[in-house]
């Protein structure tokens, strides 16, 4: 049981366990007051993944506290696994070769391996006091559940007489990381047990917990029992849901006991998937409200996977056109703003990204955020400022797409990766009237092409009149794919098609990047298939990220892309009549006064943002 069985028999006994409910009245305001605008922070993921260090996360806070606090930037939060004491790469340990750290009452805490003041049962409050000193507040990643070395140990839940074995569930265990079972709700003790880890942490002084596999699918129980558990503490600790995608259809009840919750899986730096969050962005937009927020996760920008999960130590892959696109979809957007770099490796560059008082003033006081638009490679959004009624307008140029040109796309999976629930998705596609082409693509997730096996696992055409053609039986038009062939009824490497290990007989294995065409009969009106990833790249474990697609349109880039669009927008549309003054906000100038319209200039990948203002 690694460390349990000591911890439990001599800290149960003596009493040195951090124990005890947090000694402060319920404060008498709703939850939703602790974050009336979009929490600002750092979180040590992206750069460090599952191993950060306690040096590392006050190096970061002091970088902060003294660069960037007076713009709002406030949260300081340690990301996953801080209670494994061999973790330190920036991939999961198995759970089998796992040191846990956890205490008599089954509670994770800190590794002092990693985080020396925690030592001696003073969990994070050490690390967290740091922080507050700085004038910051400090948060913890955890993940939803028991920890299995609780209930395989039958360890006591905190102020019960019941043990952690009769709360859980093997159901719905994370498919992407081993160390914890389901609580269930209806068992004496569920509620006990997430109370004794709030307790626990608010006396360490959290004020942020990032709660993961939680939204994803959508564990509304547990959602039930953190949201009381935080109440009961009597302390006002934000709660972020991870991952994504939350289901739309749950924005009432994700509104009702969370502060932020994700839009998207993880989100990192390549086009495809900022690409891809136009859309989520615009599906969320109608329910932003003051104090729940739709999170469409980290920026992944400045010094990146010192001992990340994805790729190599880098910089940002992204341009500075894209960072652009980055920061002004979010602000506009209204999402938390947490950032995934090392801060005391920020460049100029960077740190003008996020010192930018005008845009963080949208950011935080706009309302009515929407798109306005989406026209051909033009997206426009707009808000509105509710003090001066002013209106703020941001364009966006989505020309030159890369390996496929998505405005014209049917379908888009969003990443698919190891930790998508079985490693794929369901398709259920309504096809056009008059299609006439139908393509399959698989895009690599901006990691690489490496791993990238992928299956399309019987694929079916239905027709008008009732009838099937799976398209296995049918010869595609033409098919180009990144690696190796595509084949029928097989993986790419000539195997069976097996996602997650179950094997399938029909279906077509590929990989990224590949385009397959078929020419299909005139009445088709649906198309359905599973399309996952081949458990060859999973196993080989260097990426396997992808990204399905389907089009009834040549996908392929416009070979006459040009670098700049330029767009005319109509102030009366805008509701202007007459002289506007207009300002750019991320050259912090002028533009000048216009009439009726004004010309705007958008580089490929690149963005503008304007506040428009009455003469």
């Amino acid at each position: 049981m690694k460390k349990a069985l000591i911890l439990m028999v001599v800290l149960f006994f003596i009493g040195l366990v951090p124990i005890g409910i947090y000694a402060q009245s319920k404060p008498d305001v709703d939850f939703h007051d602790w974050a009336l605008t979009p929490p600002m922070g750092w979180n040590s993921w992206d750069c460090f993944g599952p191993s950060v260090m306690e040096d590392e996360v006050k190096a970061n806070a002091d970088y902060m506290a003294e660069n960037l606090k007076e713009y709002g930037w406030e949260y300081v939060v340690v990301d996953i696994r801080w209670y494994i004491n061999n973790q330190f790469t920036g991939h999961y340990n198995p759970y089998d070769n796992s040191d846990f750290e956890i205490d008599a009452f089954g509670r994770y805490m800190p590794s002092p391996n990693r985080f020396p003041s925690a030592a001696k049962g003073k969990g994070f409050k050490p690390l967290a006091d740091y922080v507050h000193r700085l004038g910051l507040k400090f948060g913890i990643h955890i993940m939803r559940g028991v920890p299995k070395e609780a209930v395989y140990n039958k360890m006591p839940i905190k102020g019960t007489e019941i043990t952690a074995d009769q709360i859980y569930s093997t159901a719905w265990e994370c498919t992407w990381l081993k160390d914890n079972y389901t609580v269930l709700k209806e068992k004496e003790g569920a509620q006990e047990y997430y109370n004794s880890i709030l307790d626990l942490y608010a006396s360490w002084g959290v004020d942020y917990i990032k709660v993961d596999d939680l939204s994803r699918p959508y564990h509304a129980d547990e959602i039930e029992m953190l949201r009381n558990a935080i109440d009961q503490t009597g302390r006002p600790i934000v709660l972020s849901m991870s991952p994504g995608a939350t289901p739309l259809d749950q924005h009432e009840h994700a509104k009702n006991h969370a502060n932020l919750w994700r839009t998207i899986d993880d989100f990192w730096d390549n086009w495809s998937q900022l690409n891809y969050s136009f859309g989520k962005c615009a599906e969320w937009a109608p329910y932003i409200t003051p104090g729940s927020w739709p999170d469409a996760d980290m920026l992944p920008l400045g010094h990146l996977s010192i001992r990340g999960e994805r790729g190599a130590d880098r910089y940002s892959n992204f341009t500075k056109d894209e960072q652009y696109t980055l920061m002004t979809l979010w602000t506009i957007f209204k999402s938390p703003l947490m950032f995934g770099g090392h801060l005391p490796d920020n460049d100029e560059f960077t740190n003008s990204l996020l010192t930018n008082k005008e845009v963080l003033q949208m950011h935080s006081t706009s309302v009515n955020n929407k798109e306005w638009f989406n026209k051909g490679n033009i997206i426009a959004w707009t808000a509105d400022d509710p003090e001066s009624g002013d209106k703020y307008l941001a364009l966006f140029n989505n020309e030159g797409d890369g390996f496929v040109n998505t405005k014209n796309l049917l379908y888009r999976s969003g990443t698919v990766s190891t930790l998508t629930d079985g490693f794929g998705v369901d398709i259920d596609l309504a096809v056009p009237e008059g299609s006439k082409e139908l393509y399959l693509i698989v895009n690599d997730n901006g990691d690489g092409i490496s791993c990238d096996h992928a299956n399309w696992i019987n694929p079916t055409i239905y027709l008008e009149n009732g009838d099937s053609v799976g398209l296995t039986s049918m010869d595609w038009e033409s098919a180009t794919i990144g690696w190796n062939s595509i084949k029928v009824d097989q993986s790419v490497t000539g195997g069976p098609l097996n996602v997650k290990g179950k094997t399938y007989d029909t279906g077509i294995g590929t990989h990224s990047q590949s385009i397959i065409k078929y020419i299909i009969p005139d009445n088709s009106r649906r198309f359905m298939a599973f399309a996952g990833l081949d458990i060859v790249g999973v196993e080989e474990a260097c990426g396997s990220t992808v990204e399905f697609m389907i089009a009834n349109q040549d996908p392929t880039p416009n070979a006459n892309n040009v670098e700049f669009a330029e767009v005319n927008i109509k102030l009366k549309d805008l509701g202007f009549k007459k002289v506007c003054c207009i300002r750019d906000l991320w050259q912090q100038e002028d533009v000048g006064e216009f009439s009726n319209q004004f010309k705007v200039s958008i580089p490929s990948h690149g963005a503008r943002l304007y506040r428009i203002s009455a003469k």
